[in-house]
C-alpha cells in the first residue's frame, strides 16, 4: 500500500460529491478529490526521492496541478531513460560473465555518465559499509569517467587473471601470481590509490569476512577469495 512507505495509513472513499476531507465516526479521515490529487502528487515526488520538506516547499510555490504533473512527467521520463541505459549495461555485463568474456570498457559504465552519477552509484555501498562496519564513506569525486573506466577495467583484468591462475592450478605463492599482484599495486599507486602490500593483505582479509564481497568473488570462481587472500599474504611476506 503506498501509504505504508511513509509510515502512515490512509483510509478514504471515492466520491464525486466529496471535495473536502471529512472525519468518519471511527475517527478516520475521509479524503476527497483534492486531497487524493495532492496525495498522488506527493507520491510521484517520493518516487523521485525528494524529501518531505522539499515536496512541501515545491507544492507551496507551485499549486497548479497541471504544472506539477508536467514537471513530474519530465523528471520521471528522464530517470527512466537513465535507468534503461543502466539496465542495458547490466544485461550486457551478465551476458559477458555467463560467456566468460571481458566486457568492453567503453560499454561498462554506460548510464553513469558523470561524476554525479558515480556518487549516486556509491551511496548504497557507503551506507552498507557504514552500517555494517562503521567505516567512513568512500570518496568519489572523479574528474572524468574515462579514468574510472581504466581503473575498473584493470581491476577486472586482475581478478580474471587471478581466477585463471587458480583454475590452472598455479600455487598462490608462485612468481607469476606475485607479478600479477605487483603490477596491480603499481597501477593503483600510479592512479592515486596509495596501497602497500600490507594494505592489500588487509583488504583481501576483509573480503573473506564480508558476505557481499565474498559472494561476489566466489561467484566468479570457486575459491577465488581465499586464493587471492593467500596470495596477498605470501606477497606481503616477501615484499616487506
Amino acid at each position: 500500500m503506498p501509504g505504508n512507505r511513509d509510515g502512515f495509513l490512509l483510509r478514504y472513499r471515492e466520491s464525486k460529491s466529496c471535495d473536502s476531507s471529512e472525519v468518519s465516526e471511527a475517527g478516520y479521515r475521509l479524503y476527497g478529490t483534492k486531497e487524493l490529487e495532492r496525495l498522488q502528487e506527493i507520491l510521484f515526488f517520493r518516487e523521485l526521492d525528494f524529501s518531505l520538506d522539499q515536496i512541501k516547499e515545491m507544492l507551496e510555490h507551485n499549486p497548479d496541478r497541471l504544472s506539477i504533473l508536467s514537471h513530474q512527467e519530465k523528471l520521471i521520463f528522464s530517470r527512466k531513460h537513465r535507468l534503461d541505459a543502466i539496465a542495458q549495461t547490466l544485461r550486457k555485463s551478465i551476458e559477458c560473465v555467463r560467456g566468460g568474456k571481458t566486457m568492453d570498457s567503453k560499454e561498462m559504465f554506460r548510464g553513469f555518465e558523470n561524476a554525479e552519477e558515480w556518487n549516486k552509484a556509491l551511496t548504497e555501498q557507503n551506507h552498507y559499509l557504514n552500517e555494517a562496519y562503521g567505516m567512513e564513506p568512500l570518496e568519489a569525486a572523479p574528474a572524468d569517467v574515462q579514468k574510472l573506466n581504466e581503473q575498473a577495467e584493470e581491476a577486472l583484468a586482475f581478478m580474471n587473471q587471478m581466477a585463471a591462475s587458480l583454475r590452472e592450478g598455479i600455487k598462490h605463492n608462485d612468481e607469476k601470481v606475485g607479478n600479477l599482484i605487483r603490477c596491480h599495486l603499481e597501477f593503483l599507486n600510479k592512479h592515486g590509490h596509495q596501497t602497500s602490500a600490507q594494505d592489500f593483505t588487509v583488504q583481501t582479509r576483509f573480503f573473506l569476512n564480508d558476505d557481499f564481497h565474498l559472494e561476489m568473488l566466489e561467484n566468479q570462481q570457486s575459491g577465488l577469495a581465499y586464493y587471492v587472500s593467500a596470495a596477498a599474504e605470501s606477497f606481503a611476506a616477501t615484499n616487506q
